[in-house]
């Protein structure tokens, strides 16, 4: 199963190539530096989520994927809205990249399901950030917001016929200008995170964020699999 947080470098054709072996390999004119720091600085995490997000099951079912949308639920809750309030970084380039209402189609994907069929999800995080968080390491964050949709179209396609009659909204969503998105997307942020001290802030950025999806990841795969929440608070987003 592809992965969902395997970010395509802008410049290449297919999103399943190996972010380790991406990593390694040294920035060039195709690769900003700030693209090819990130993905060193995260690339044992992307490794380590892709086994423990629930469609990492063998045969995926509505269940497995429920519990995938709950755990990006979870941990965009807190984040999106704060890169949105601030003003700066990607949300500065919403021409270029037009904002996504992700927790929306989440929503509407567990509503599209029995109440029955909605697992219970991990609680929402608390916000993580440092305080003196700048416009860099918003960059980083949203690296990893990004990459998270880039294996969606792949997804869907494996997925449809499975779990018909389910929408798959969130997957189906701009599944086909999603490699037009992430060019862009790293057109902006190799215009923006240039310098050394920036570069890091970025990477401490997208460190910190896929840290906490990994954590969530985890808590679902632990027995009881709910994470601190209940059966009733899924239930209820999904009514």
């Amino acid at each position: 199963m592809l992965d969902e947080i395997r970010p395509a470098d802008a410049h290449e054709a297919s999103p399943s190539t190996s972010m380790a072996g991406r990593a390694a390999a040294p920035a060039t004119q195709a690769t900003p530096p700030v693209l090819a720091r990130l993905r060193e600085a995260t690339g044992e995490q992307h490794e380590l989520l892709h086994g423990l997000m629930p469609l990492a099951a063998p045969s995926p079912t509505l269940s497995d994927y429920l519990s995938h949308l709950l755990v990006l639920r979870a941990w965009l809750a807190p984040l999106e809205p704060w890169l949105a309030a601030r003003g700066d970084g990607l949300a500065a380039h919403a021409a270029a990249v037009p904002p996504v209402d992700r927790r929306a189609l989440i929503d509407a994907d567990l509503a599209a399901a029995p109440r029955d069929a909605v697992p219970a999800g991990p609680a929402s995080l608390a916000p993580w950030w440092p305080a003196d968080a700048d416009r860099a390491y918003r960059w980083g964050a949203s690296y990893v917001i990004e990459g998270s949709q880039m294996g969606g179209a792949v997804l869907y396609q494996q997925l449809h016929e499975r779990l018909a009659p389910h929408p798959l909204g969130f997957l189906a969503s701009g599944r086909n200008g999603l490699s037009a998105r992430w060019k862009a997307f790293v057109r902006c942020l190799a215009a923006e995170v240039i310098g050394p001290d920036e570069i890091d802030a970025a990477c401490r950025g997208a460190v910190d964020a896929f840290d906490r999806l990994v954590a969530l990841a985890r808590a679902c795969r632990e027995p009881g699999g709910a994470g601190g929440a209940d059966r009733s608070a899924a239930a209820g987003r999904a009514g």
